[in-house]
């Protein structure tokens, strides 16, 4: 189990950069951990344990108001890190996470991290990289929310759905896009009937084509400068 644990830790771009002699230092120290699709880890606001690494499936990092809609701060896969933010800051968890499948992950307590950055400074300077790399994202989040229409962060979404599903970012692409209507309003900050206007607005402009849960781009382009710059307007 714990050669099992070592490759878990390896894949991740926090832990990636240690040897074997190191990754399984901290593998022995880290517990293996199994959530049902739809089980909290942690909500936003609790005291910070540790941090989580996903072994495999898939979970939703989102923030929550008062009136239950949700805001999307990112989704991790296998190899993701989850919750470092709260385990170098000393705060509680500053989002929700929740697993939107069954999931296997491995969780290594807050102290042992701090122990392992003294032991090995190249951990340390790699969770400042991407700690930086996370607030730059972040930034990036919040210049969408504020000054992109609803729109053009879908076409950004569909972009960014294409490329997880492993197509080939070629001049056409179709891929198959399983998320409702308003689960992907809640990924770019939006409700299910502003989703459903943009989406109709991309299709009349030919900018997409859909059929069920397939999805089309005929111009990967065109769609580009759409998201980049609303040249083609954008719905209300």
């Amino acid at each position: 189990m714990e050669i099992k644990r070592i490759k878990a830790l390896q894949r991740t771009a926090l832990f990636g950069c240690l040897n074997a002699e190191e990754l399984a230092d901290i593998a022995q120290r880290a517990a293996e951990l199994h959530f049902k699709k739809g089980e909290m880890l942690f909500v936003s606001g609790e005291q910070a344990k540790g941090l989580f690494v996903v072994v495999n499936g898939q979970i939703r990092v989102f923030q929550q108001n008062a009136e239950g809609r949700e805001q999307v701060m990112h989704v991790d896969t296998a190899g993701s890190v989850v919750a470092e933010v709260a385990v170098f800051d000393g705060g509680p968890y500053p989002a929700s996470a929740i697993s939107e499948v069954e999931v296997d992950m491995l969780f290594v307590d807050k102290h042992d991290v701090h122990y392992f950055c003294k032991k090995y400074p190249a951990l340390a300077l790699r969770a400042l990289m991407l700690m930086a790399q996370r607030v730059r994202r972040h930034a990036q989040l919040v210049e969408s929310l504020c000054f992109q229409e609803v729109g053009q962060r879908l076409a950004a979404f569909l972009l960014t759905s294409a490329q997880y599903a492993g197509t080939p970012m070629r001049d056409r692409v179709a891929f198959h896009l399983p998320l409702s209507h308003h689960e992907i309003a809640i990924r770019i900050g939006s409700v299910r009937d502003v989703v459903a206007r943009a989406f109709a607005r991309l299709k009349h402009d030919g900018l997409i084509a859909v059929e069920g849960h397939e999805v089309t781009i005929p111009d990967v382009r065109a769609l580009k400068l759409y998201a980049d710059a609303g040249a083609f307007g954008t719905p209300s």
